[in-house]
């Protein structure tokens, strides 16, 4: 424990060091150069530069999300963190525990309405868990130990912390100690649990509804068991990990994300509903009535209390760890099920296996440059490697050739916002060195954070980046497609505002202008030099596909 009085900025340092947050992402400013001075200067502790604000928010991310605990990201004053508060929103959505410092001038100029000066607290608060600004030198750390607190709580995510220079200049004697993070791997009582049970076991349309908490509890297994009990088809909604193998015979795909007729079509059918580490529903149109049909069992599992039942009303709710609660569920039904239920449940499963292997021997190669190099890409690594998947419309074929099968192997963006892929994909590398990690992002989501490769060169972080790249904002061509249908309005031209046809971008010219290797694929023959190409590139390297 160091006792003796030391300057704040050098103080705070060995309290994030103290916390594991020996990586700090971000860009840096005028208001914050004698703590990034102090930066400079401490031992085991590392800057990683990004070009903007965005890149260094979504890198933090990616790193967050690869290593399952929190990150540190420096943002520079009021415009620095307006910068950032798109990639934030991403975060917050998606339960990212980031801890986000800003500075500013000093309490003294709070009364001159000067240069650069803003509310930063009331501008973070909309995207994060908790903001605060310290004013008093002796609460610094102790205001940090509680940003990390709160960051690494279930529900996760991020926390923002403004941190005036005159109060980080001033000597100080804060113990530096770690954060306490409380446990939150509770079980729910054995009589809830026996209600669920009773609740659940009658169905004969099961189905199971999760999220990135099953994920955060690392439930996949216990999830399974409940699954294969019930004989349940199990949707992922609003989930951007691995919460249940892609080759899983009962696992469904993913719910919709934009439209809700589309979820409820996928559920209306089950007369009992298990919901696990998620929220019903995410999509940005969702259905205003509940989507679950009359007398159907709804159980509802989260540790975010504030999920349950927060849009549809249910049966039961279990504010509890999922990977106890499931555990407990799944030792009540062994004993509770039926011979028949039993019976009805492994048929079920037998039918979804049969189905998936119809489906496995019937797949066929598009012939296109990207299955191309997916499959490639595939046989070449076999499978092992983390992908980071921003690629949005050409997702699909991604995860076909690509399946999300192991946790921590896959991740997906979440929060609606473009530009999370690449500098997610550095994140992630920088996280864990001994992978491959390849970031896939469409040729409009790419250039939000192109800037992210600049940073992969400089600190010689080995990612790898692919551009699905169609010339357009694909996304909103489907969706205002959507649009049309639904208000019988002729199909037209799409707007020209979801054109990026010209001026063209060379994708790979830009990279190897920021120091990364590049090439361009037209052609599925030339997908196979391409792969060769990128795993044998001693650095970034960025393929750019021609969809």
């Amino acid at each position: 424990m160091n006792t003796g009085a030391t300057p704040g900025r050098e103080r705070l340092i060995e309290q994030f060091k103290a916390d594991g947050l020996k990586v700090m992402f971000g860009n840096p400013g005028t208001v914050e150069q004698g703590f990034l001075d102090a930066v400079d200067a401490a031992e085991d502790f590392q800057y990683v530069l990004a070009l903007q604000e965005t890149v260094a928010a979504g890198i933090a991310d990616g790193y967050a999300r690869a290593t399952g605990g929190a990150a540190l990201l420096q943002l520079h004053s009021g415009v620095g963190l307006g910068n950032g508060i798109g990639m934030l929103y991403q975060s917050l959505r998606g339960h990212t525990p980031l801890v986000v410092v800003a500075g500013d001038a000093g309490v003294r100029y709070d009364a001159m309405d000067a240069q650069m000066a803003s509310d930063l607290v009331a501008m973070a608060k909309p995207v994060t868990k908790y903001a605060t600004r310290v004013t008093d030198p002796r609460s610094v750390l102790r205001t940090i130990r509680r940003a990390v607190k709160i960051a690494l709580t279930p529900p996760r995510g991020p926390v923002f912390v403004a941190l005036p220079m005159d109060v980080l200049d001033e000597l100080n004697s804060e113990p530096v100690l770690p954060a306490t993070v409380p446990l939150t791997d509770v079980a729910p009582s054995p009589a809830s649990v026996g209600r669920a049970a009773d609740l659940l076991a009658s169905a004969e349309r099961p189905l199971v509804l999760v999220g990135d908490g099953v994920s955060l509890s690392g439930a996949q297994r216990e999830l399974v068991a409940v699954a294969e009990l019930l004989g349940a088809d199990v949707y992922e909604v609003d989930s951007s990990e691995v919460n249940i193998a892609a080759s899983h015979p009962l696992r469904r795909g993913q719910t919709g994300h934009m439209f809700g007729p589309h979820s409820k079509d996928l559920v209306a059918d089950a007369d009992g509903v298990l919901i696990v580490g998620t929220y019903v529903f995410p999509e940005v149109f969702p259905e205003l009535e509940s989507p679950f049909r009359p007398g159907a069992k709804v159980v509802h599992i989260d540790l975010n209390a504030y999920e349950i039942a927060k849009n549809h009303p249910v049966d039961l709710g279990l504010a509890a760890d999922p990977k106890q609660a499931l555990r407990a569920l799944a030792a009540v039904l062994e004993h509770l099920l039926t011979p028949q239920r039993r019976a009805a449940a492994a048929a079920r499963l037998d039918v979804r296996t049969r189905e998936r292997a119809r489906e496995a021997r019937s797949v066929t190669d598009e012939g296109t440059a990207m299955s191309a190099f997916l499959r490639t890409l595939a046989e070449r690594t076999g499978g092992d490697l983390i992908v980071f998947d921003e690629a949005l419309t050409t997702s699909p074929l991604v995860t076909k050739y690509l399946p999300a099968e192991r946790p921590g192997d896959y991740h997906l963006t979440r929060g609606g916002s473009l530009g999370v892929g690449f500098p997610g994909a550095v994140g992630a590398k920088l996280a864990r060195p001994d992978r491959l990690v390849v970031g896939f992002a469409g040729d409009g989501g790419s250039m939000y954070t192109y800037q992210a490769l600049w940073t992969a060169v400089r600190h010689g972080i080995d990612a790898k980046f692919v551009v699905c790249n169609n010339r357009k904002y694909r996304l909103l061509d489907d969706n205002i497609a959507q649009y049309w249908r639904e208000r019988d309005i002729p199909e037209h031209g799409f707007p020209g505002s979801f054109d990026l046809s010209h001026p063209e971008i060379d994708f790979a010219g830009l990279a190897r202008s920021l120091g990364a290797g590049g090439i361009r694929v037209e052609k599925p023959d030339e997908a196979v030099t391409a792969v060769s190409r990128m795993l044998a590139h001693p650095g970034p390297f960025l393929v750019d596909i021609q969809i």
